[in-house]
């Protein structure tokens, strides 16, 4: 593919690279005309990552048709949590809430499973009826995460203060060990686990529909690496927009961290969707169940690392508000993914519980 048709077909793409830096540039310039200006300004950004997300979701649907399951999506959703997670740590500097990462943990996990997953098996069921995925992915994401949970928020509700560093040290080794273990069965032993043999002509179809003679595997892996960067970029200058935007309203604090959770994770939610309608829920339950363990298991161990550095710990230890959610949907989770097919009604129940935490936090709860 000649260079001339690559940028015609990353226009999108490109024109946010360049909104990216016109906006970094004019980032406290903006800021100094005023709340509606912010907001109009954080407004154009969200519709500017709406069309980067389009081409990394469209990349990474090629990159599971040709490489399979799980590694395209895999690489999708390490990609966004990586971002994730340095713009956590860039708001760490400048942010004084003390629960911040905790809370962006939790909105992440109430996003990825009961959002992303929620909307996915709904829309899906609803177009497809019973959609099979390979159980034994919904079961090995399902006890990863409440192992990884529990260990990092809520087991720390316990540990005395004087004694925080000692388990913080001990977290970190602990989340380190669990996912070193969990990428190598993920990509060799076990791989099969989150993988899922679809009929002949159903594979046909879905390369066909995603062109996939037409780009390289290492061409969609830099798009992909290339747009979540861009992507966390924008995020992050749109959070900053937004907050000076919101000041003095009235809105609650987490309705930011809430949207930046969104925007970071368009791609995933993305492509989640379309696999969904195309009947492929393997790789919905790939990147939904996927992206919360790797948000879980990844964030903890470095803003541990930074705690230590700094001396200075966070409250990782969930409210009793957010761990009776988040049993509520682990629980129902194992109970829906235990079966090897998702259809409208799981759907709908995690999709009810996502709505539930969105009401929750309008409520400042």
């Amino acid at each position: 593919m000649g260079i001339a048709s690559r940028l015609k077909d990353e226009k999108y793409m490109a024109a946010a690279l360049v909104v990216g830096v016109i906006a970094y540039a004019a980032e406290h310039d903006v800021m100094q005309m005023g709340q509606g200006a912010a907001l109009i300004a954080a407004a154009a950004l969200v519709g500017t990552i709406v069309l980067a997300s389009m081409r990394v979701a469209h990349h990474a649907e090629i990159l599971a048709v040709k490489v399979g399951d799980p590694y395209g999506t895999m690489i999708l959703t390490l990609s966004a949590v990586a971002v994730e997670v340095i713009i956590l740590a860039i708001l760490m500097t400048g942010e004084s809430s003390s629960t911040l990462v905790r809370d962006t943990i939790y909105a992440a996990l109430m996003l990825d499973i009961n959002g992303i997953l929620g909307l996915a098996a709904l829309l899906g069921g609803l177009k497809h009826g019973e959609q099979p995925y390979n159980d034994n992915s919904g079961k090995t994401y399902g006890v990863m995460i409440l192992t990884a949970i529990g260990i990092s928020m809520i087991v720390p509700e316990f540990v005395p203060d004087d004694k925080w560093h000692f388990y913080s040290a001990f977290t970190i080794v602990a989340m380190i060990a669990l996912y070193a273990l969990f990428l190598r069965m993920q990509v060799g032993q076990h791989s099969y686990f989150f993988s899922y043999s679809y009929p002949r002509h159903e594979r046909a179809k879905n390369a066909s529909d995603e062109h996939i003679a037409e780009d390289s595997t290492m061409a969609s892996i830099i798009a992909i690496l290339v747009g979540v960067v861009i992507i966390g970029g924008l995020a992050e200058i749109m959070s900053s927009w937004m907050t000076a935007g919101l000041r003095g309203t009235g809105a609650p604090v987490a309705v930011t961290a809430i949207v930046v959770a969104a925007i970071s994770a368009a791609p995933e939610i993305m492509t989640a969707l379309r696999a969904a309608l195309r009947n492929r829920m393997q790789a919905t339950i790939n990147i939904a169940m996927g992206a919360s363990l790797s948000t879980v298991i990844l964030t903890v161990p470095v803003m541990e690392g930074i705690a230590l550095y700094t001396g200075q710990p966070f409250i990782m230890a969930m409210s009793p508000v957010q761990t009776v959610m988040v049993a509520i949907t682990l629980i129902a989770a194992a109970i829906n993914l235990n079966d090897g097919e998702t259809n409208a009604i799981e759907g709908m129940t995690h999709f009810i519980l996502f709505a539930t935490f969105i009401m929750l936090t309008a409520l400042g709860l």
